[in-house]
């Protein structure tokens, strides 16, 4: 592709995203089961009473929800993209390799073994779970002498995302008052969140994606392979390190929030390549803010197809992603 045509893709690609994110964010505040006009909005942003009902609901439950699928939304497709770089996987992705399933496993485990319901202990926990599911994950794709191959890392993710979802399981049958509540958040949901919530995990989140940023040359130069790499000066153990701390905290803490929302993380560094090529110092950025257009946009479905009730976010993402994850499959499997 010529670099008239990329710069064409990344300038339309830039204008795109933007354009559904504020259409997005918009969406999330003024429609529901309750509809707001954007007079409303606006005066519950910049001109807020608090003896105003609709203004009270935007300020407290509409908006904070929409920042909240945004930022989960950013901090997963981050992770899948630097994810497919680093395990050279184009199925790789937080919830596919069983980081997700882990967290879920270990925020369940906490609050209803132990009664855990400190949002920062909590989230903690979540980054524990993510570790401790991708290191497994990483040991056994590595294992054997061709070392790790895309298939190989992709059924240890698949064989540890069922085993910590059949753990969940038994851990839910042990207290059945909690059965209910509990499976709605491991769908995958941002209904009901607490503007605490995103404060506490925020700034993680917010550092996780300028320092993926900061990493994006030492990736760039990643994708030339291993031996290249380190012949050229780069510290890939360093790196590698730094890309897996980086994935742990965005899914961790958007597990800890939203539950394990999936697909997003495959399905949108796919798009982001597409429209500005392989180049990290442009696919991350774009993944962020396609990566938060499509989860608000998923959940502004996700309000519509049941009304009054609503669908779990997790499972628009899934029904939208699941048939581009077997596209993927049938291509990028095939040829690596």
């Amino acid at each position: 592709m010529s670099a008239g045509a990329i710069r064409g893709r990344r300038a339309a690609g830039f204008i795109l995203g933007g354009l559904a994110l504020l259409l997005g964010l918009a969406g999330s505040i003024l429609l529901g089961a309750m509809n707001y006009s954007p007079e409303t909005a606006w005066d519950a942003l910049f001109r807020y009473d608090p003896n105003v009902t609709d203004q009270i609901v935007i300020r407290t439950t509409r908006l904070p929800r929409a920042l909240i699928a945004a930022a989960v939304g950013a901090s997963l497709a981050i992770a899948g993209a630097i994810m497919q770089t680093l395990t050279r996987n184009p199925l790789a992705s937080p919830s596919v390799l069983g980081i997700n399933a882990g967290a879920g496993f270990f925020v369940v485990s906490a609050s209803v073994l132990l009664s855990v319901s400190h949002l920062q202990a909590l989230m903690w926990i979540s980054f524990v779970g993510a570790a401790a599911a991708a290191g497994v994950v990483y040991i056994l794709g590595s294992a054997g002498r061709e070392g790790l191959t895309p298939i190989k890392i992709v059924l240890a993710g698949s064989a540890m995302t069922a085993l910590f979802a059949s753990f969940t399981q038994g851990v839910l049958a042990l207290d059945r008052q909690s059965l209910g509540s509990v499976l709605f958040w491991l769908t995958g949901t941002i209904a009901g969140r607490s503007p605490e919530m995103l404060a506490t995990v925020f700034p993680y989140m917010a550092g996780c994606w300028v320092a993926a940023w900061l990493l994006a040359r030492g990736m760039n130069i990643l994708l030339m392979g291993e031996d290249t790499s380190k012949g050229l000066g780069q510290r890939t153990g360093a790196l590698k390190i730094g890309i897996g701390v980086i994935v742990v905290i965005l899914a961790g803490g958007s597990v800890s929030i939203a539950g394990p929302i999936g697909f997003i993380g495959i399905v949108v560094p796919h798009m982001a390549r597409y429209l500005v090529g392989t180049d990290h110092r442009w696919v991350i950025p774009f993944c962020g803010v396609f990566g938060a257009a499509l989860l608000l946009l998923a959940d502004i479905a996700a309000r519509f197809i049941m009304i009054p009730e609503e669908l779990p976010v997790g499972v628009m993402t899934a029904a939208l992603g699941a048939p581009f994850f077997m596209y993927i499959a049938r291509r990028g499997i095939g040829k690596s």
